[in-house]
């Protein structure tokens, strides 16, 4: 008997693993941001088809964001309030905001950032954002 509660055990630790709870996040777009306000227009670097989500990750630096709009393929437009995320520094990422549109039919056209890097460059360095793409299945 606790060698069937062991295997069970075993089993649900596996199928439960980070590795199944981890979802496929894709790289669409990259931006430096200076040191003071900015409005960037970032557009994907491919086929963004299959993309559901989106999210902003800091990959270096202090950045902080304000505002995102996405605007897609057959002109449908969405703005994300993104004041709530707060200052992302390296390794974080904002919240997952779902796109306009069915999932599979559309491709971004143009992705619009409002935001701030925080810091000076004689003490820090610029930040570096990622738009990444949560790939549909």
């Amino acid at each position: 008997m606790k060698n069937v509660i062991k295997l069970i055990t075993i089993c649900l630790f596996l199928a439960v693993s980070p590795k199944a709870l981890a979802q496929d996040w894709t790289t669409i777009a990259e931006k430096t941001v200076n040191f003071k306000a900015e409005k960037d227009v970032v557009t994907p670097r491919g086929n963004e088809k299959n993309i559901d989500k989106i999210r902003i990750k800091c990959t270096e630096g202090t950045v902080k964001l304000k505002k995102v709009h996405v605007e897609m393929s057959d002109g449908a437009k969405k703005d994300y309030d993104a004041k709530g995320v707060g200052v992302l520094t390296k390794g974080m990422t904002s919240l997952a905001w779902d796109l306009p549109g069915k999932s599979g039919e559309l491709k971004i056209k143009k992705i619009e950032l409002e935001y701030d890097s925080v810091g000076n460059m004689l003490v820090t360095k610029k930040a570096k954002v990622e738009v990444q793409g949560r790939v549909s299945h």
